[in-house]
């Protein structure tokens, strides 16, 4: 049976499927399965709704060992889900782009461009968003802006995760398996009926791997002087030293309570995922003499030239000098760097430094020289209370209350190498809640259907970021409050114009408070350093800093020399309507040609890493996005044959995008794009046993406009942004193709034989499409076979993921001021066993 669909537009994140019917069932055991969604906020057949959605079943997910959302990736056309951002460390951290647009970073400032939720409950951070899928009975990926029934921060689409509900018998499934790198993953779902109308289910999922990349020690590293991790400040210090990147430790718990009766039903949910492992893999790419590494290596071999635009001298590499104003300040540095001056040029060889350069890239992309912090401890859950009623026969009143929060803390070293030369910390804090009412029915004898709608949400926390430079010449330390209100009213009319033509009007007006305060400093003082190294008279004594020394290098607050960003509370209001408009025509009972026009929204806010003091808090502005999509739906020959295509046009205005500027990734707008394409997925039975699903998806995004501070000019180094340049994360060409066949064994079990093959053109990993970065066009295949038991209570299954040990890079950054380029690589070949049970 084929478990791979194309549907609709508003799997509504709080919808939950309605079982087909028993006619629906016998229908189906002669062609192509019905799937029956609550998309647009009430049931229907997904081939009658006119929007574009990839859809992926409880059991195709599982025959495909897709076990968490970005592991989607390689299914859906048009579409590139990565686990981890650059410099996040975390492979909770989901980076989401569909059809050109998407967010690339996990800073509280910046909202996702595809949002994701779960059970109807939207998840506001892109930290945790990659969540595990344990007990799912579906995950919907929607294609295109979903303004006006989804709201802000869904520009680029939506990804809808239905978790499982409770059935009315005592059932259990579950499932152990085994693999590479010490695979353990045990799960289980049980359904417990406890009166009439009242049934529970508890789900639990346990996940343990070791990491594929390996940290070795430098030859001889043991030779020169080093400062301990502890001596910077950072989130926390954890498994310094050696071991492995790239792991899993995870356990996952979700408990429901539903009832049904009398017109009524009531779902109450609790989830709680807990995450302790290690950093996501990262390797050094390349190395160069930035202003960092270029100040360092000179300082310490005692050669005060000019290195990168600085100076290496005795001043600004000497021992520490603004103490006394960092402790005035409320901001004092652990360790406000050591005198590293000409130690490599004195008779001393005790105290001598390595070297800041190429020597650290190893020759296995699966090692590292790496021996700082390594660890990603995230803990995050929520509670949600769902409640229907009929109030009559033709409307439905529902409310979604949630409440869900996180907490977060993670540490990674980049540089790789045995120095502390570039090392990333944050803890993060975050919690939101969220109420949505829902009016659906029908009218004029269901020739009129309806939505009505209102939404409430607020979110507040904070983040810190932590950042080591070059042995703590430059020491970052960056925390950030911020807070959100938004509210939002929408509406949807479909009218049945005639027997074969429809109509949707829709709309939805939101509106959003922001509020953001800054703190980032740097507790080495190095602006301080370098006025006093270039003879500013004002700062000739650093011990304590003049005033006025305060005053000329820009910090913007009396009382606080350290701290770059400007006092006080931050706050902007921003609004939207996002409408649409919809046409539908059914030459045939089992086609459907649609068009769609429709506008998305995302809001705007601050950036929060700056690399010099500012007298104003920087702002960038709202992204919008207009598209126009037309296709088709059919299901043909005798529903042996499902072919579902759509073509779109999309204008992309005021794209915030990561530039590296010095040291930091600053988001501002870049400019506008214009993005175009098509996609087709398609499903046959081609013979006894044997199905057949495909997909082909094209994607043409490109500047049409940049502006002249976000340009970056094309280089041996990079792409460069500019006008007619595409954008990141967006292969062109995006093709999958997966046979499964099915054989009955006489009277014996059943034989499960799947393969699994996606095509994906050339990626831009970052802004700047630096080429070391890229991730060039590739071929990733897996397969497994399964035997299922005559009984239908246990199986078996045998498989492999990227089969041909393919390695790309899938994030990164270019840290050029740093000194390293810096990436991820894909997983490598690798095997799983798995016995799954159900009674």
């Amino acid at each position: 049976m084929i478990e791979r669909v194309s549907v609709s537009l508003a799997v509504l994140a709080a919808a939950l499927a309605a079982p087909a019917t028993a006619q629906e069932q016998k229908a189906s055991s002669e062609g192509i399965q019905d799937i029956v969604v609550t998309a647009q906020k009430r049931v229907e057949n997904v081939q009658n709704v006119p929007i574009s959605i990839s859809a992926f079943t409880a059991s195709a997910l599982q025959e495909r060992a897709v076990t968490s959302v970005a592991a989607m990736s390689n299914l859906a056309p048009n579409v590139t889900l990565d686990a981890g951002t650059p410099f996040s460390g975390s492979g909770q951290v989901l980076a989401a782009y569909i059809r050109g647009i998407g967010a690339n970073d996990f800073a509280f400032n910046i909202d996702p461009g595809v949002g994701i939720y779960l059970d109807g409950v939207y998840l506001a951070r892109s930290v945790g968003a990659n969540q595990d899928l344990p007990d799912v009975e579906r995950v919907e990926v929607l294609k295109g802006p979903q303004g006006t029934l989804f709201g802000r921060n869904t520009i680029g689409g939506a990804i809808s995760i239905v978790t499982h509900d409770p059935g009315d018998e005592f059932r259990f499934i579950g499932s152990a398996t085994t693999g590479s790198y010490n695979l353990i993953n045990v799960k289980g779902t049980v359904d417990i009926p406890i009166a009439t109308g009242l049934a529970s289910s508890l789900s639990f999922a346990v996940n343990s791997r070791n990491g594929y990349l390996r940290r070795i020690p430098y030859p001889g590293a043991t030779a020169y002087a080093s400062d301990p991790v502890t001596a910077f400040r950072a989130s926390g210090y954890e498994n310094i030293g050696y071991g492995t990147e790239g792991g899993d430790k995870t356990y996952n718990l979700r408990g429901k309570i539903k009832y049904s009766g009398g017109g009524f039903r009531a779902v109450l949910s609790a989830d709680y995922s807990n995450t302790d492992t290690s950093q996501i893999a990262n390797r050094v790419i390349a190395i160069f003499p930035g202003i960092f590494a270029g100040t360092y290596n000179c300082a310490i071999a005692g050669n005060p030239v000019v290195a990168g635009g600085g100076r290496c001298d005795s001043q600004i590499a000497g021992p520490p000098a603004v103490a006394y104003a960092a402790r005035r300040g409320g901001q004092t540095g652990l360790f406000d760097h050591p005198a590293l001056f000409g130690v490599n040029a004195d008779a001393n060889p005790d105290n001598n430094r390595l070297p800041y350069d190429g020597r650290f890239i190893t020759k296995d992309i699966d090692t590292s020289y790496a021996n700082g912090n390594n660890f990603n401890k995230l803990k995050q859950g929520g509670a949600a209370l769902t409640l229907e009623y009929d109030l009559s026969r033709n409307a439905t009143l529902k409310s979604i209350t949630a409440y869900r929060q996180l907490r977060w803390k993670v540490a990674m070293d980049l540089d790789g190498s045995p120095l502390n030369f570039l090392n990333t910390s944050f803890p993060m804090f975050q919690k939101q809640f969220s109420e949505e009412l829902q009016l659906t029915g029908n009218a004029l004898d269901d020739r009129v259907k309806y939505v009505l709608g209102a939404y409430y949400f607020t979110e507040s926390g904070n983040m810190r970021d932590f950042v080591t430079f070059a042995e703590g010449l430059l020491q970052v330390d960056g925390p950030n409050n911020l807070a959100t209100r938004n509210f939002a009213f929408y509406g949807q009319v479909d009218y049945k114009v005639t027997e074969r033509l429809g109509l949707t009007l829709g709309g939805r007006y939101t509106r959003e408070n922001k509020e953001f305060e800054g703190f980032q400093s740097d507790l080495n003082g190095l602006n301080y350093k370098l006025a006093q190294a270039f003879g500013n008279p004002d700062c000739a004594s650093l011990d304590p800093i003049s005033d006025r020394c305060r005053i000329d290098n820009g910090f913007p607050n009396p009382g606080q020399p350290l701290r770059y960003y400007i006092a006080g509370v931050q706050k902007q209001t921003f609004s939207n309507f996002s409408p649409k408009v919809g046409l539908q025509y059914h030459p045939g009972d089992d086609v459907m040609i649609f068009a769609n026009w429709s506008r998305g929204y995302k809001t705007g806010g601050w950036t929060t890493r700056l690399s010099a003091p500012l007298p104003y808090a920087p702002t960038f502005g709202p992204e919008k996005a207009e598209t126009w999509e037309a296709g088709v739906k059919s299901t043909l020959l005798a529903r042996r044959l499902q072919i579902n295509a759509a073509a779109f046009l999309t204008n992309y205005k005021g794209i915030q995008l990561n530039f590296q500027q010095g040291v930091s990734p600053v988001i501002q707008n870049a400019g506008d794009a214009r993005i175009k394409g098509f996609e087709l997925e398609m499903t046959a039975l081609a013979a006894r046993g044997l199905s057949l699903a495909g997909s082909v998806g094209y994607t043409d995004a490109y500047y049409t406009n940049v502006l002249a501070g976000a340009a970056v000019a094309p280089s041996a180094l990079q792409v460069g942004v500019f006008k007619g340049a595409t954008l990141p994360k967006t292969p062109k060409w995006k093709l999958n193709f997966g046979p499964r066949y099915e054989a009955e064994l006489g009277g014996h079990g059943t034989i499960v034989l799947l393969g699994d093959v996606t095509y994906t053109s050339a990626v831009k990993n970052d802004t700047e499409g630096t080429y070391l970065l890229m991730r060039p066009a590739n071929a990733l295949i897996n397969a497994s076979v399964t035997y299922k038991a005559p009984s239908g209570n246990w199986d078996v299954t045998l498989g492999g993921t990227n089969l041909t040990d393919k390695r790309l890079i899938v994030t990164g950054q270019a840290q050029l001021a740093g000194g390293p380029i810096f990436g991820t690589y894909n997983r490598p070949a690798e095997w799983y066993a798995r016995l799954g049970v159900k009674f």
